[in-house]
């Protein structure tokens, strides 16, 4: 396909897979928190047991990622993208039809498989091999349409549930795959030969190995800033709730990170799109321990506005996952890089609610506030750190790709 038709045809890709990740997200990383309850009754397991298979599901695709990336490198995103629709219909039919904790362990195994190529990273890697460096735009406008995941996807889970049972429910998730995600992955999303590797010497500051010691930082500020995203996310309204607030407003507080993160992502298009990369995740790391300070001094006076901070650094943080990589090291490679650089953070992310929940349970919400903040902070100080190497972007490049 021509540039110049890649180009005309950017809105549609943006368009095709902004729909088929919010599909993805709602039928896969946000289906325990409407789920768990009934699956739970039905198989007479343990949330706990159940919120551990799905933990062991989010370290899987963590593991398996790296291999996704390579084979978008090698073959473009398409095919991956509409591979994975299969392996999400098949996980998700295998779970209508579990009948313990075995099966239901097995099901979880094939949607973490699909969760490695079928999310956010396999999408952003899509569009780099699509458009290179011109990829930021569509890079943020997937995750407005993805940013309505959960909006979208808890309430269907529940009507469906309502409808069908949860078993039907799974089924219906499955079929949507197959139907609406699939040929729509397959059909408009274009196929285009990937940019070719570029050969790169190992930089003077290389971590041991050859690992440029970028990636390293980069690694560890992704891990820091997912799993404090994902314990805030299990635990918000108990947080605001232990400090103090009556549970209607907790709930109420917490409601509204879905609305903020979209915002802060139609902010960061119309307003930071001309901005460097570093600046958004600098900024997206910045803002959760101002509004974690606020929380902790002034109690649940000031939760909304500790919400809205928090919901819009997440927000901005999911597009800096895809831009600053690729303004870092450039789309050669890019694939295999960001599945190398979210691993870790998959790993951290499936621990992150049990542990949280301890630093909660035997220290308190400040404590907990405290830990969140530091995270952060720190994630913060390494970005500055970075700041030189935006402004030399291959100053850093590994080789062979990594």
């Amino acid at each position: 396909m021509k540039a110049a038709d890649l180009v005309r045809r950017r809105g549609v890709v943006t368009t095709t897979l902004g729909i088929t990740q919010t599909l993805a997200w709602a039928s896969t990383y946000y289906l325990p928190a409407v789920f768990a309850d009934p699956v739970c009754e039905a198989l007479g397991l343990s949330r706990a047991l159940f919120f551990g298979i799905f933990s062991g599901a989010l370290l899987l695709s963590g593991l398996v990622g790296p291999t996704a990336g390579r084979l978008i490198d090698t073959y473009g995103g398409r095919d991956v993208l509409a591979a994975s629709n299969l392996v999400f219909a098949a996980g998700l039919a295998l779970l209508s039809f579990a009948f313990g904790p075995v099966t239901l362990a097995l099901a979880w195994a094939v949607i973490g498989v699909g969760m490695g190529f079928g999310l956010y990273e396999a999408a952003f890697a899509t569009v780099t091999g699509l458009y290179g460096r011109e990829a930021r735009n569509a890079i943020t406008g997937i995750t407005l349409f993805a940013g309505f995941a959960s909006t979208v996807g808890w309430p269907a889970s529940a009507f469906m549930i309502d409808a069908l049972g949860w078993r039907g429910a799974c089924l219906a998730w499955a079929v949507l795959h197959l139907v609406v995600a699939l040929p729509l992955n397959r059909f408009l999303v274009a196929k285009v030969p990937p940019p070719p590797p570029a050969a790169a010497a190992v930089p003077a500051d290389a971590a041991p190995g050859g690992v440029p010691w970028t990636m390293v930082i980069l690694a560890a500020v992704f891990a820091a800033t997912t799993f404090v995203s994902t314990a805030i996310a299990t635990h918000l309204p108990r947080i605001i709730e232990a400090l103090g607030a009556a549970p209607t407003a907790a709930i109420f507080a917490a409601s509204l990170v879905g609305p903020a993160q979209v915002a802060a992502r139609v902010a960061e298009f119309a307003l930071l799109r001309k901005a460097s990369p570093l600046v958004t995740a600098q900024l997206a790391a910045g803002l959760h321990p101002v509004g974690a300070a606020l929380l902790a001094f002034l109690g649940p006076v000031v939760a909304i506005p500790f919400v809205l901070l928090h919901g819009a650094g997440n927000g901005l943080l999911t597009i800096a996952r895809g831009t600053l990589p690729l303004a870092l090291f450039g789309p050669a490679g890019y694939g295999l890089r960001t599945g190398l650089l979210a691993a870790p953070a998959r790993l951290l992310q499936g621990g992150a609610p049990l542990l949280f929940a301890l630093v909660l349970d035997a220290l308190g919400p400040h404590a907990a506030l405290m830990l969140s903040s530091t995270l952060t902070a720190l994630s913060l100080v390494a970005l500055l750190a970075l700041t030189r190497r935006v402004r030399d972007p291959g100053a850093d490049r590994p080789r062979r790709g990594v």
